[in-house]
């Protein structure tokens, strides 16, 4: 891996009705990590997690992977290094098997069969789905289907993982067990999420969003615990810092 960065610079975006969704973002990730974006329903979260291998492209601004900015020319370089699970497994899971979801980008990439089979397996083996390699995905639970749409990121062996609301859709069993696995990722990890106590315990890093705008930006407690301007955002101070022991 090239263990590259991620950096926005005075990211802009407007939709063709005109709707200002981005207003100048800015902000760097450094390899390896894990960085939550938090925001309401609107703040412009999954606006933001399409530029970032290149669905949208900026109004103004600049996304940089590396020190490659994301054009129309670099998009194919650019989706080798960022990998991006969607909301929605059923929406990443189309083919016939397990197997060949996961097998799907490595093929594209027109990699030869032993090196398919070689991440397909170790895909499947790091998200514990490697039973399942010739289910057909329509029989699989929520939380395998999640699963299996991270492992089919993971055989593309990219450097950044890009997440839209991971932890949707889980029961309290799949939820601990999504957590466990992307904490022990080295991969770059940026999650769009509405689970701040997830994010507690397994994010570095915060970025707050409101209307198309960074508002708070830090240490996961740190920015949580300011109940006012949480409050100003739409957002409360999630329950696992209410109760936590003052040491």
């Amino acid at each position: 891996m090239s263990k590259q960065t991620i950096e926005l610079k005075n990211l802009c975006f407007s939709y063709p009705d005109k709707t200002e969704a981005l207003r100048g973002i800015s902000f760097r990730i450094g390899y390896g990590e894990s960085v939550a974006i938090v925001g309401g329903n609107g703040a412009g979260k999954s606006t933001l997690l399409q530029h970032l291998n290149g669905y949208l492209m900026p109004s103004n601004g600049s996304v940089l992977v590396g020190d490659q900015p994301i054009t129309r020319e670099t998009i194919a370089a650019v989706r080798r290094s960022v990998g991006v699970v969607f909301q929605d497994p059923d929406d990443q899971l189309f083919m016939p098997t397990v197997f060949d979801d996961v097998a799907f980008g490595p093929l594209n990439a027109r990699l030869p069969p032993e090196e398919v089979e070689r991440r397909v397996t170790a895909a499947l083996e790091r998200v514990g789905m490697l039973h399942l390699r010739e289910r057909p995905p329509y029989k699989l639970s929520a939380g395998e289907k999640r699963a299996v749409a991270i492992a089919a990121v993971l055989a593309t062996e990219p450097d950044i993982l890009v997440m839209d609301e991971p932890s949707s859709n889980l029961d309290p069993r799949g939820r601990r067990r999504l957590m466990n696995l992307l904490s022990g990722f080295e991969q770059t990890r940026i999650i769009a999420t509405h689970d701040l106590e997830m994010v507690v315990e397994i994010c570095q890093r915060v970025i707050v969003m409101d209307h198309g705008t960074v508002v708070a930006e830090g240490r996961p407690a740190d920015v949580f615990m300011d109940e006012a301007k949480m409050l100003r955002h739409g957002l409360e101070c999630p329950h696992i810092l209410r109760h936590r022991h003052p040491h």
